[in-house]
């Protein structure tokens, strides 16, 4: 990588999660804010220059928990993860906000949809089915995924697992505050690599998995130009599992780049 991609950014500040601190598990979530150097803002006049903003970014990723019958665990790292995520861009002026990293479920989970609309109601949903890290590959049609909110069966979850999920025992509903979208729905590519919504086939590849857990977000003032695509799930089978003496992990690299959105608007 050219040195010139090492200093586009400063780094301005740092935060991190540890979930253990609120009886999480051991996983993290890390936070960084970067402040666009100026000579990266490809203004020719230097007064124009002077009286733009100076660009900052939020970035966060997270490892959420493995264990696929802990949904009440997965939703509060995401829901504490979402809320520092939201916080950090207030106190920085509100400024753009990307999020990363290894969710541990897939793209018809309950979790992705609480990620994905802001909202959810934990009791249309069973604890062990949040992440739906079963039959991977298998993805619903949008009329099965939109009859999330429409199921009449209500589960129970214990006080303990509300407390863990929500942060009180009394609420059923999850909700935040940033509005996001996923940066790979928002670049189209062949049906080779892509489920039905966007989202990439898989992710990962394993003895036990196949499938797509991993992802980035973005808020609204950040618009995705490209990204970096996949391998076909037939040219993973192909490798009996990662990772491999070609892969060195059991997930594949998720990369896109990028562009202020009131720069693609011309504003």
């Amino acid at each position: 990588m050219a040195l010139a991609e090492f200093t586009r950014f400063s780094l301005v500040h740092e935060d991190n999660i540890e979930f253990k601190e609120f009886g999480l598990r051991d996983n993290v979530a890390q936070f960084c804010v970067l402040k666009m150097n100026e000579s990266q803002n490809h203004i020719d006049d230097i007064e124009n220059l002077k009286a733009q903003p100076s660009r900052n970014i939020l970035i966060g990723n997270i490892h959420v928990l493995f264990n696929p019958s802990r949904g009440d665990i997965k939703l509060g790292q995401v829901r504490l993860f979402l809320d520092r995520a939201h916080r950090l861009s207030q106190t920085w002026g509100n400024i753009p906000v990307i999020l990363g990293g290894d969710l541990n479920s897939m793209p018809q989970s309950a979790l992705y949809q609480f990620v994905a609309s802001s909202e959810l109601n934990i009791k249309h949903h069973g604890r062990k089915n949040i992440s739906g890290q079963i039959c991977p590959l298998d993805h619903p049609s949008s009329h099965s995924q939109s009859s999330y909110s429409s199921r009449p069966l209500l589960h129970n979850w214990s006080k303990g697992e509300l407390r863990l999920a929500t942060g009180t025992e009394e609420s059923i509903y999850l909700r935040h505050n940033l509005k996001l979208n996923s940066a790979y729905r928002g670049v189209p590519a062949s049906r080779l690599t892509r489920d039905i919504h966007g989202e990439p086939l898989a992710t990962s590849f394993h003895s036990r998995f196949l499938g797509t857990v991993d992802y980035i977000w973005h808020t609204d003032d950040l618009v995705p130009v490209k990204v970096l695509e996949t391998l076909p799930t037939e040219d993973l089978e192909k490798t009996r599992g990662l990772p491999s003496k070609v892969w060195g992990s059991d997930h594949l690299a998720l990369v896109c780049e990028l562009a202020f959105a009131d720069d693609c608007c011309g504003t």
